[in-house]
């Protein structure tokens, strides 16, 4: 256990969190919605820290990342938790653990030093914090990446972008990129699918970006749920006002966890979102799990030309000269170098 981050004391021996929009108010002896945060005799404590329940070395594109340090491995690292109860969640047996099994907390200690140790020893030059949503564990990312930083390896959220203004101040030195799931635009299906509001991930993604944090956004595109040309391009249009640069993976839906009755997304319905999103006037727009398709390669947003040629995980050619496209020169948004 380690004294958490961003709550404070309430009467009665209650704590007040701050560290993600839900801000629960959470009496002694109990724990926030994320179930990874408990009121000890007054003081918050986080029960996951410096315990991982994964790790493993990942292509970035995997996260998925096409503008971050493209055709590189990240050490990814998670522990068990999220504030989120996403119906569709593809990492429940971890994410959901604690919910699903009484308060289960399960991981094997790894220290934030030998997690930066790991990176190097694999060349990778980022660490990836994911699997689950990063913000419950805020206190293990936050101390891991200052050691990164400080040894010139970069770091990465993927994340639902639920968390507070504080939060994001407090990680924001030592966060150079994040891809947040956006997963739908209308207020009420998005509550019912993932049990919190919209608005604050909207915000996030604004608020990075004048962060100096490189975004990349992914919407997974489930049949009947977000599916629409309404959603969609509800979707496109602001992230076409919040940055035209920002790239949007419009990723295919399989069936998972609590939504095991619906299809899996037609590649159809992939493209005429990828469609959607160029229409809006989104630069770099990209089809996700369909691996062999024209919209996972990286083109100039000026003139057309093939820049970073992809089949699915992997990077088959980068034609880029740092972050500027070699036959017309125009400067491709992203972190490349």
């Amino acid at each position: 256990m380690k004294e958490a981050m961003l709550w404070k004391k309430a009467e009665n021996s209650a704590v007040d969190c701050f560290l993600c929009e839900f801000r629960c108010h959470i009496a002694e002896g109990k724990r926030g919605l994320c179930c990874v945060r408990e009121n000890k005799g007054g003081t918050l404590y986080s029960l996951v820290y410096e315990r991982a329940i994964s790790t493993a070395v990942d292509p970035i594109e995997k996260k998925p990342f096409f503008h971050f340090l493209p055709g590189s491995s990240s050490f990814s690292v998670a522990t068990v938790g999220c504030n989120f109860r996403c119906l569709h969640c593809q990492n429940a047996s971890i994410s959901q653990l604690p919910r699903d099994h009484r308060g289960m907390i399960e991981g094997e200690e790894l220290k934030c030093e030998t997690v930066v140790d790991l990176a190097e020893r694999y060349g990778c030059p980022s660490i990836s914090y994911t699997y689950t949503e990063p913000t419950v564990f805020l206190e293990y990312a936050h101390d891991t990446a200052k050691i990164a930083r400080k040894r010139g390896i970069r770091n990465n959220f993927v994340t639902n972008g639920y968390m507070t203004v504080e939060a994001l101040e407090l990680i924001r030195p030592y966060l150079d990129a994040a891809n947040v799931d956006l997963k739908g635009f209308d207020e009420q299906r998005h509550r019912k699918l993932t049990g919190a509001s919209v608005e604050p991930v909207k915000r996030n993604i604004r608020l990075m970006r004048e962060m100096g944090i490189w975004v990349e956004v992914t919407t997974l595109v489930i049949p009947t749920v977000n599916d629409s040309d309404a959603e969609l391009g509800a979707i496109a249009e602001f992230l076409s006002t919040a940055d035209k640069g920002i790239p949007w993976h419009v990723s295919a839906f399989h069936p998972m966890y609590k939504m095991t009755e619906l299809p899996r997304t037609p590649l159809a319905t992939i493209q005429r979102a990828c469609r959607i999103g160029k229409a809006a006037g989104l630069r770099y727009v990209y089809g996700g799990n369909v691996p062999g398709e024209e919209d996972e390669n990286t083109l100039c947003w000026q003139c057309g030309n093939m820049l970073i040629r992809r089949w699915g995980f992997r990077v088959r050619e980068n034609a880029l000269s740092k972050s500027a496209c070699p036959k017309c020169g125009a400067e491709i948004d992203g972190v490349f170098v």
